[in-house]
């Protein structure tokens, strides 16, 4: 496979109901064979760090009035929710060991070391040559279409909302005392998203019975703190979801409650993506 089969994927609805986007950057599940000549994992393993089948669970935006934005890009060559300077000097020869943030310590910056439970994904350190190369051909391209969308979305309706998807393994949890949330819901403490945003959202998931948490252990990564600004209507919002509710975690396979638990989240898309739809529309805004 060649860089022309990792397209950032966008779909539009017939009528963009009110710049609600949703997003899943780390879904992508294409491996080149150029890559996987380089690692020492097998595919099966690299899969493990994917938010496996979030596509799927946000496909039916688009037939409720929001856009939706997917890279098919693997997160285990490029992690497209990362800054493109988070680069670890453990995996890139050449790159000075300036201070590292806590994520580039621990191997998952924005050319990742290690898959789930820390297992290591390449022979030998990458050319700083090669890590330019991937950020130019597949972050940056992933960020200029958000970036894209998000203005057009402030053009049109005066507000850009983003739900940026992920997904969190069970155990990931497992630290926490009393009943785990089945969903994290990260705005940055209040720094990427408005609390009524937050507050929707929150309100839309805990509707289908799920319990969600706000901000632990997830507060929202790079996509939240480069592109949430509340004060400008743009905002943000990193929602993780329990990968049990939906998925084998160890075959990564859909089980048995896929399908009614994407039907459940469908109900939770179809409120979301008429956000505050009764505020400014693109007549007012042209007439401004």
């Amino acid at each position: 496979m060649t860089e022309s089969d990792l397209p950032v994927l966008i779909e539009r609805p017939d009528r963009w109901v009110s710049g609600v986007i949703f997003g899943s950057p780390h879904s992508g599940c294409i491996y080149p064979d150029w890559f996987l000549e380089g690692t020492r994992l097998p595919p099966e393993t690299l899969r493990s760090s994917e938010d496996a089948f979030v596509d799927r669970l946000i496909a039916g935006a688009p037939g409720q009035g929001a856009v939706t934005i997917r890279a098919q890009v693997p997160r285990a060559i490029v992690d497209l929710n990362r800054a493109p300077d988070e680069i670890d000097p453990l995996v890139v020869r050449g790159v000075p060991r300036h201070p590292l943030n806590q994520r580039t310590l621990a191997g998952l910056g924005v050319i990742p070391r290690v898959v789930s439970q820390g297992r290591a994904i390449l022979e030998r350190p990458i050319e700083r040559a090669e890590a330019e190369r991937r950020i130019n051909a597949y972050w940056r391209p992933y960020h200029r279409a958000l970036t894209g969308l998000i203005a057009e979305a402030r053009s049109r309706f005066g507000q850009a909302i983003l739900i940026d998807v992920h997904s969190m393994p069970h155990d990931a949890l497992a630290h926490l005392h009393g009943p785990r949330p089945d969903m994290v819901l990260g705005n940055r403490h209040g720094i990427s998203a408005a609390a009524r945003i937050s507050d929707a959202i929150v309100a839309a998931v805990e509707a289908e019975g799920w319990r969600i948490r706000r901000n632990s252990p997830f507060a929202g990564a790079y996509i939240c703190s480069a592109y949430g600004r509340p004060c400008q209507n743009v905002h943000v919002v990193q929602l993780e979801i329990d990968r049990s509710l939906y998925m084998d975690e160890k075959a990564i396979a859909p089980h048995a409650g896929f399908d009614g638990f994407a039907a459940r989240f469908g109900s939770v898309i179809r409120k979301l993506a008429m956000l505050e739809a009764e505020g400014p529309t693109e007549a007012g805004i042209a007439a401004q």
